[in-house]
């Protein structure tokens, strides 16, 4: 016999030893019943045993299946909720950070204290905008402030700019091109614009640049000769121009104006700059100082009884440089002064008159209210 005839005969045995003829015998208490259950009804019942078996299990795998389909449904949604409350937080983060750095760059700017390259470094980026829609919604409530915050930069570059043609004009007024105080090497340093950061906000970059064409004209305005030379009054004796020589009795040049005084009357510088000559002058002038202001510009401290300011010293306008005396060429105590422009000489007496000008528009502030301010 093979071993799949083997097999074969010993499953049939198996199943005959299972599903064979089965007597049931049932006593009420008065008489006893035989019943007979045949192959066929044990295979039905098997059968349908299995098949409800079945049934229940592939039932209770579609409700586990059905239950982690709503699991995992949920824990998405809170995977959504936490990205967006990720998102709503990032966001607001970054809007706050760019209104404190907005404030910062104002704020410096008009402290009256800053420099291009601090400026430079403050100079806030453009706002990006974020691509979740709850962080969109949340960054709606920063549009007030953002708006407020635009309105007082707009005031604050109409003001600068007011200012620039003011102290050009005024430059103007006394022959000097604006962009003569923006291009050379005067007090403050040549211009060297700082480069702007590449994303910065277009509003505030187009405010820096205007702040730093303002900046170097008011460091040349520094050097314009506008302050008088002497803080008490004195006699004008002598304009500027051609006039009777007083030791020849001729006419000559007189390159500059007398003004008299005592002896040791104080004499003050009129502009920021370094003394370029600090000496006994043979030419008639006696005991000369001469101030370098930057940008072409010089001015002449002529017949001092007592020079005090020193060659190579950084004075700025105000400064005590020297007494009045009558040294040299002189006649009598008074101070003679120049103003020289490239080397030649012009009339002093606009650049006085145009002290009060000059002054007032360094002091005037940039802008008024807001959420920032100061003055220069």
């Amino acid at each position: 016999m093979t071993t799949n005839a083997k097999a074969n005969a010993g499953f049939t045995q198996k199943f005959h030893t299972i599903f064979r003829p089965r007597d049931v015998f049932l006593h009420d208490g008065k008489s006893l019943r035989r019943f007979t259950i045949g192959v066929r009804f044990q295979m039905a019942v098997v059968l349908a045993a299995f098949a409800l078996l079945a049934w229940s299990s592939f039932a209770t795998f579609q409700a586990i299946s059905a239950m982690n389909g709503d699991v995992a449904q949920m824990e998405r949604q809170v995977a959504q909720m936490q990205a967006d409350v990720a998102a709503i937080r990032n966001e607001a983060r970054l809007r706050a950070a760019a209104l404190e750095r907005r404030q910062a760059f104002l704020a410096t700017m008009l402290s009256g204290d800053a420099d291009a390259d601090r400026l430079a470094a403050l100079l806030p980026a453009a706002a990006s905008q974020s691509d979740n829609p709850a962080a969109q919604a949340v960054s709606q409530t920063f549009a007030n402030v953002e708006g407020m915050q635009a309105d007082f930069v707009d005031q604050v570059q109409a003001a600068a700019r007011q200012r620039y043609r003011r102290t050009a004009g005024a430059l103007r007024q006394l022959g000097f091109n604006p962009a003569r105080f923006q291009g050379g090497s005067g007090v403050g340093g040549p211009y060297e614009p700082v480069p702007a950061v590449e994303n910065a906000d277009p509003r505030f970059r187009e405010l820096f640049t205007t702040w730093q064409q303002l900046d170097q004209l008011e460091h040349g305005v520094a050097a314009i000769p506008s302050a008088m030379p002497l803080h008490n009054s004195a006699n004008f004796t002598s304009g500027f121009g051609i006039r009777s020589d007083p030791f020849r009795g001729r006419a000559a040049m007189h390159a500059g104006i007398d003004l008299a005084g005592p002896m040791g009357t104080p004499i003050y510088a009129t502009a920021d700059g370094v003394v370029g000559r600090s000496e006994w002058n043979n030419g008639g002038y006696g005991n000369l100082v001469e101030i370098d202001h930057g940008q072409g510009i010089q001015t002449r401290y002529g017949h001092l009884s007592q020079r005090i300011a020193q060659a190579g010293q950084r004075i700025h306008r105000g400064d005590l440089i020297g007494l009045m005396g009558s040294t040299g060429r002189s006649t009598g105590s008074h101070l003679h002064y120049e103003v020289r422009i490239d080397g030649r000489a012009v009339n002093p007496i606009p650049f006085m008159q145009s002290s009060n000008t000059f002054t007032a528009l360094q002091q005037q502030p940039v802008a008024v209210g807001g959420p920032a301010g100061g003055s220069r």
